[in-house]
C-alpha cells in the first residue's frame, strides 16, 4: 500500500507541475518526441526494407539448396575459367541423387527461360519466363493452384505437352472462359492448359512472382531448349531441407558426397558445382541491415541526448520553483526517498510521455501510401521506444531529484 500511495502522491505531483508551465512542458516534450521518432523510426523503417527484401526473394524458397553450375557469391582466389569449364548440372545426376539423398524432403530439376511469347490463337503477351520442372516441385516450392490441377507424374514422366500458367496470363489469355481446358502455343508447339496458379500479386522492388509464368514439364521443356551442352539453358537442382537441420549443413554434407561421387572426383579434387542456400541471401542482408540500424540508431541518440539535456534543466528549474514546498513537506515528516521518487517520476513522466508522442508520429508513417512497399510497426520497437524514453528520464532526474532529496528542511523554508 505504501508504494501505491507513493507512486500516486508522485503522479499527482507531476502533473501539477506539468500543468503550472504547459510551453515548458511542450518544449521539454519536444526533444524526447523527436529523439525517439528519430530512433524508432529509423528501425522500423529498416525491419521494414528488410522484411520487404525478404519477402521478395521468396521465390527461393525456405530451406532450399540449389546444385548447379554458378555459385551465388564467387571466391575471389578461385579462376574465373573453372568455373566457365564446369558442366551443367544434368537429369542423370538428378535421379542419382533423388535415389539417395535422406537428408532432403523434396527435390526437383528446372530450367528457366525468360522474354518469350506466348500465343492463344490472334491473342499473345510478351515478357513471359517459361519453366521446365518435374513432378516434385511442388513438395520444393509453393505451387498453389486456383484452378484446375497440378501434373500428374505420368506428364511429366512421359514429358506431355501441359502447361500450368500464372494468375496474368489466364486472365490475359482467357479473358472470357476458363484456362483449363484450353490451349497455348509456346514457341510454334501447342500446350493443353490443365491449371492456374493463385495470385501472388506484385512485391518490392519488382522481383518475380508465377502471375506472369508458366510451367511445363522438364522433359518437354527439353525439346524446346538444349539443356545438356555447356552453353545451354542452365539447369538447375533444387533440394528442400528439413526443419530441423541448422543452416542446412547435414544436407549440404550429403550433396556435396553425392555429387563428387556421380562425377567421380577425387578427394584433392576441385568441385565442379556449386551449393547455394536460400538463406545465403537473407543472411547477407541481414548483416547489411544491421550495421545500417547501428548507423541510424546513434543519429538518432544524438537526437535523444538533446531532449535528455532539455528535461534535465526543466527539472533544475522545477527543483529551484519548488524548494519551499520541499521544506514544508521534510518538516512534517517526508523522508528523502519521497522527495527523490517525487521528483524522478515527474522526470520518467515527462520523458515517457515524450516517447509516446514520437511512438505515435512513427506510427501515422504507417499509413503513407508507398505501393508495394509497407511501413510497419513491430513491438519490440515499441517497447525499445518506450524503454529507451524510460532511461532518459531516470538519467535526467536523477541528479536534480538527488539535489532536492538531500535539502535541510529550515534552509528551504527560509527559501523565497
Amino acid at each position: 500500500m505504501t508504494i501505491i500511495r507513493l507512486i500516486f502522491e508522485s503522479f499527482r505531483f507531476a502533473w501539477s507541475a506539468l500543468k503550472m508551465n504547459l510551453l515548458r512542458t511542450f518544449l521539454s516534450l519536444l526533444g524526447v518526441t523527436v529523439g525517439i521518432f528519430s530512433v524508432i523510426g529509423v528501425l522500423t523503417l529498416v525491419d521494414s526494407l528488410e522484411k520487404s527484401l525478404k519477402d521478395s526473394f521468396g521465390f527461393l524458397g525456405a530451406n532450399v539448396m540449389y546444385v548447379q553450375k554458378w555459385p551465388w557469391s564467387f571466391e575471389s582466389n578461385y579462376p574465373w575459367w573453372k568455373y566457365i569449364n564446369r558442366p551443367q548440372t544434368n537429369f542423370d545426376e538428378f535421379k542419382f541423387i533423388e535415389a539417395n539423398m535422406t537428408e532432403g524432403i523434396g527435390i526437383s530439376i528446372f530450367a528457366s527461360k525468360s522474354n518469350l511469347i506466348i500465343k492463344k490463337e490472334s491473342n499473345s503477351i510478351s515478357g513471359v519466363s517459361l519453366s521446365g520442372i518435374t513432378f516434385g516441385h511442388s513438395e520444393v516450392f509453393d505451387m498453389p493452384i486456383s484452378e484446375g490441377r497440378y501434373f500428374t507424374l505420368q506428364e511429366v514422366e512421359s514429358g506431355r505437352d501441359v502447361v500450368l500458367i500464372g494468375s496474368n496470363l489466364a486472365e490475359a489469355l482467357f479473358p472470357h472462359n476458363p484456362a483449363p481446358g484450353g490451349a497455348i502455343k509456346i514457341r510454334g508447339l501447342k500446350f493443353r492448359v490443365i491449371g492456374v496458379l493463385k495470385e501472388q500479386g506484385e512485391n518490392f522492388m519488382g522481383m518475380l512472382s508465377n502471375d506472369d509464368n508458366c510451367f511445363i514439364p522438364y522433359r518437354s521443356f527439353r525439346k524446346l531448349y538444349a539443356t545438356r551442352s555447356r552453353w545451354g539453358v542452365e539447369s538447375k537442382l533444387a533440394v528442400k531441407g528439413r526443419d530441423n537441420d541448422q543452416k542446412l549443413k547435414r544436407l549440404e554434407g550429403e550433396l556435396t558426397g553425392l555429387m563428387r561421387r556421380k562425377r567421380g572426383l577425387r578427394p584433392r579434387d576441385d568441385p565442379s558445382f556449386a551449393l547455394n542456400r536460400s538463406e545465403m541471401v537473407a543472411d547477407r542482408l541481414s548483416v547489411l541491415f544491421e550495421q545500417v540500424s547501428f548507423i541510424g540508431f546513434l543519429i538518432g541518440l544524438f537526437a535523444m541526448l538533446v531532449g535528455g539535456f532539455g528535461i534535465a534543466n526543466i527539472m533544475f528549474v522545477s527543483v529551484k520553483e519548488r524548494t519551499n514546498i520541499i521544506g514544508i513537506q521534510k518538516s512534517l515528516g517526508a523522508k528523502n526517498y519521497f522527495v527523490l521518487w517525487q521528483f524522478l517520476f515527474e522526470s520518467i513522466f515527462l520523458s515517457v510521455l515524450g516517447g509516446l508522442a514520437g511512438l505515435f508520429l512513427v506510427y501515422l508513417t504507417t499509413f503513407i501510401p508507398l505501393g508495394s512497399f509497407q511501413i510497419i510497426m513491430s513491438m519490440n520497437n515499441i517497447i525499445l521506444g518506450l524503454v529507451i524514453a524510460a532511461t532518459v528520464g531516470t538519467i535526467s532526474g536523477i541528479i536534480p531529484a538527488s539535489i532536492a532529496a538531500r535539502m535541510d528542511p529550515v534552509l528551504a523554508i527560509r527559501t523565497q
